[in-house]
């Protein structure tokens, strides 16, 4: 009987290692096939003319070249783009955040008379909108077109984050706020003194999805700025990539004996200009990030 068992628990502990070896495997894969795209564009914004027509992949240039990074800083004023995006992006998740957990804290309160009506309104606002048109007209009327307050206002409080957010707050333990009250807290020094401490996690997450949100903007920075001076990274991008197309023979000699970069090569180190700065910040917030986003999930 004794040996029944150990040969089971044997056959068991095989079979476990066998599938964690395949998870293994098979994630390793998934997270090399994630990685290799954007190693290939790195390289690739760094690459001649030559190298990316004849060959269809590779991690490493044979022959290194910054022309791809010279046009982009020399085309249009990248710099200033990447300074207003950073002034966009802090600004707007700051604010974002600031409404959107003084929006939440309240809704979590089970005494707080009328939340399950105010929470009926916030679901409707993301069932429907008032299109682009009359978003636009309204846009004028108060004064907010041309600025980044279009940009920042509209969206200050994401439904779908709010409710990621107030989903947590409710599944914080209840007696931490009886027993500050019985202290003598106000509602105020509760939440900026124990709730805000214990919800590192998820503001930390939604942070990270607004910020990434505010830094990716195109569509609405394309429609409401007109001052090239105020263009984010964004539209910058856009403008190199059109310019790409349209090098000229004087334009040409800056370079050196490479020529002027190719149309692919700047294309790549947009999308490496674009891309670096945020994930860059992601590091700071790993930590938070899975914890973050699954607990205020999860059904309160």
């Amino acid at each position: 009987m004794a040996a029944n068992l150990t040969k089971s628990k044997k056959v068991g502990s095989l079979g476990s290692k066998i599938t964690d070896i395949v998870i293994y495997v098979v994630l390793g894969l998934i997270a090399i096939s994630t990685v290799l795209p954007f190693l290939y564009i790195i390289a690739g914004s760094f690459a001649t003319e030559k190298e990316l027509t004849e060959k269809a992949f590779f991690i490493v240039p044979t022959v290194w070249s910054l022309n791809a990074y010279k046009y982009a800083i020399k085309s249009v004023n990248i710099l200033r783009g990447l300074l207003n995006s950073c002034i966009l992006t802090a600004l707007g998740t700051t604010l974002c955040m600031l409404f959107t957990l003084t929006f939440a804290y309240p809704l979590s309160r089970r005494d707080f008379k009328g939340r399950n009506w105010i929470m009926n309104l916030v679901i409707v606002t993301m069932l429907f909108g008032g299109g682009m048109i009359p978003s636009y007209i309204v846009y004028c009327a108060y004064g907010l077109y041309d600025t980044y307050w279009a940009l920042i206002l509209p969206g200050l409080i994401s439904p779908f984050n709010m409710i990621i957010i107030k989903k947590f707050f409710q599944e914080l333990p209840t007696e931490l706020e009886e027993s500050a009250y019985i202290d003598g807290c106000s509602d105020l020094r509760i939440f900026l003194k124990i709730i805000l401490p214990l919800s590192k996690p998820v503001i930390a997450s939604i942070s990270l999805f607004y910020g990434v949100g505010f830094w990716n903007d195109y569509f609405n920075s394309m429609i409401y700025l007109k001052s090239p001076e105020k263009f984010p990274v964004q539209i910058q991008l856009r403008s190199i990539i059109l310019l790409t197309s349209q090098v000229s023979d004087a334009l040409m000699d800056y370079y050196d004996l490479y020529g002027a970069p190719p149309d692919k090569a700047v294309k790549m180190a947009c999308t490496v200009i674009a891309t670096v700065p945020i994930l860059v910040v992601y590091p700071f917030v790993q930590k938070y990030f899975t914890k973050g986003v699954m607990v205020g999930a999860l059904k309160g």
